[in-house]
C-alpha cells in the first residue's frame, strides 16, 4: 500500500520554526523519526505531502487517481493506532480532536475532503500540535521505540569500565535496560537505568566521565563527550556532539552543544551550534507558567508549562557565554552573540547581539556559511536545499512588512 503522510497548514505553522525546513513525520522523537515509526508499524511505500516548497526534496510517491492511505504527520503512531489505520475501506476517513488523521483515498477526493468527514478514532490524543509536545512526549517514546527497536537482538557487551546501575532487564518485556550497537565506545561512564533505558547508536560514543541517566537515545555516529552530565528524556541525532548539563531535550542532528553549559526542555534542529558557557533557562525566577512565540498567531501563547527552555530552527548558532530566557525560540539561520539575554523570539535569518541589537543576514552569506559547516561533515548544501533556504528568506523577509 502507498502511504502519505500529509501536513496541514496548521500543523506546519504550530511546530515552526522546526517545520521549515522538514515534513513533521521526519521530526525525530524518541529513538527514531515519527515516520520511521510508522514504517514499523504499518510496512508500506512511504511519501509525504508536507508544504509546496519543500515537495522537491521530499516528493510524492502517488498519483492523483492512485488510492493511498493518507496519514497526519504530527500522529505518532502504536500498534492499536497503527491497525485502525490499516482498516480503513476506500473512501473512510478517521478523525480525533486535531481533524482528520487518516484516510483512505486517491490524492484528489483527500484533496477535497471536508474538515469533519470521519468517525470518531478511538485515539484521540498522540499527535504532536506544538514545539514544546516534542520534549514533553520525548522520555516515554524512547521507551516505546526501544521496546520494538531492540527486540529480538543482541546488545554488544558494555567495557568493563563502564558502571551501570539498577537492574540489568526491563520489568517490562524483559529486554536489556542498556542496548549498545556495534561500533560503539562506551567506556569509564556511569549509566543510571532505573527510571528508563539507554540506547546507544552505531558508531556512536561516550567518553570516560560521563553521567547519564535514562531514558536516553543516543543517535548513530553522534558523541557524548568528557564529564558531561545527561539526564532523562533526551535524544541526541546523528553525528551530534554533546556535553555540559543536557535534561529532557531534543537535538535532530548533525548539531553541536559539546561544552560547558545548561541546556533543558529544549528542542534543536540541524546544523545548530550551542558555544561553550551558553546557558538556557527552562523556568522562570517567580515559578509562573511560561508562554512561548507561537508563528500561527503571530504572538506569545499560554502554555501550562512551568518547565520550557530553548527551541532553535536549522542552521542557528550562540557564541560562547551567551544566555537565553526562559521559553526563547530562535528562527533559521539565527546567528547570536554577546552577553545578556536576548528577546524571547529572534525571527529567521539575524545576526547580533543583545547589547548591539540585530540586523539582517543577507541569504548569500548564509548560504556561504551553512555550506562552509556542512562541508566540514562531508556534506553539501544541494541545490534543492538552497531553493527551500530561498523560500524560507523570502517569507522571513515579507513577515517584516
Amino acid at each position: 500500500m502507498k502511504i502519505v503522510l500529509f501536513d496541514t497548514r496548521e500543523t506546519y505553522e504550530n511546530l515552526l520554526p522546526l517545520s521549515f525546513t522538514r515534513p513533521v513525520a521526519a521530526f525525530r522523537i524518541g529513538i527514531v523519526t515519527i515516520a520511521e515509526k510508522w514504517q514499523h508499524f504499518l510496512p508500506g511505500d512511504y511519501s509525504y505531502l508536507p508544504m509546496d516548497y519543500l515537495r522537491e526534496k521530499f516528493p510524492l510517491h502517488c498519483g492523483q487517481d492512485e488510492e493511498a492511505l493518507f496519514i497526519a504527520g504530527n500522529k505518532l503512531p502504536d500498534q492499536t493506532i497503527a491497525f485502525e489505520a490499516m482498516q480503513l475501506r476506500p473512501g473512510d476517513a478517521l478523525r480525533d480532536k486535531g481533524g482528520v488523521w487518516a484516510y483512505r483515498g486517491t490524492l484528489n477526493e483527500f484533496r477535497a475532503l471536508p474538515g469533519t468527514v470521519g468517525r470518531e478514532s478511538a485515539n484521540d490524543s498522540r499527535r504532536i500540535n506544538y514545539v514544546f509536545d516534542i520534549f514533553l512526549v520525548n522520555a516515554q517514546e524512547i521507551q516505546n521505540d526501544y521496546m520494538w527497536l531492540t527486540r529480538n537482538r543482541r546488545s554488544a557487551e558494555p567495557d568493563k569500565s563502564v558502571t551501570v546501575i539498577g537492574d540489568p532487564c526491563l520489568k517490562k518485556g524483559g529486554l536489556p535496560a542498556l542496548f549498545i550497537e556495534e561500533g560503539a565506545q562506551v567506556e569509564g561512564c556511569t549509566i543510571n537505568v532505573k527510571d528508563g533505558p539507554v540506547y546507544i547508536g552505531r558508531n556512536s560514543q561516550v567518553m570516560e566521565g560521563c553521567c547519564v541517566r535514562g531514558p536516553l537515545a543516543l543517535c548513530d555516529n553522534a558523541k557524548i563527550r568528557m564529564g558531561s552530565k545527561i539526564y532523562g528524556g533526551c535524544t541526541f541525532g546523528p553525528y551530534c556532539k554533546v556535553g555540559g548539563e543536557i535534561d529532557n531535550t531534543v537535538i535532530f542532528g548533525y548539531s553541536n552543544k559539546a561544552h560547558d553549559g545548561y541546556l533543558g526542555n529544549a528542542v534543536l534542529g540541524e546544523w545548530c551550534n550551542i558555544g561553550a558557557g551558553t546557558n538556557s533557562s527552562n523556568l522562570k525566577n517567580d515559578y509562573s507558567k511560561v508562554r512561548i512565540w507561537n508563528y500561527a498567531s503571530r504572538r506569545f501563547m499560554r502554555t501550562d508549562l512551568q518547565f520550557c527552555g530553548l527551541i532553535m530552527g536549522d542552521h542557528s548558532k550562540a557564541g560562547v557565554n551567551c544566555m537565553f530566557n526562559t521559553a526563547t525560540v530562535v528562527g533559521v539561520g539565527v546567528n547570536l552573540h554577546g552577553a545578556g539575554f536576548p528577546r524571547q523570539f529572534i525571527a529567521s535569518f539575524q545576526a547580533g547581539s543583545p547589547e548591539a541589537g540585530f540586523s539582517d543576514v543577507s541569504i548569500d552569506t548564509f548560504m556561504q556559511v551553512a555550506s562552509r559547516v556542512m562541508g566540514r561533515r562531508g556534506l553539501e548544501l544541494s541545490r534543492v536545499d538552497r531553493h527551500i533556504f530561498e523560500h524560507i528568506y523570502d517569507m522571513a523577509s515579507q513577515l517584516k512588512h
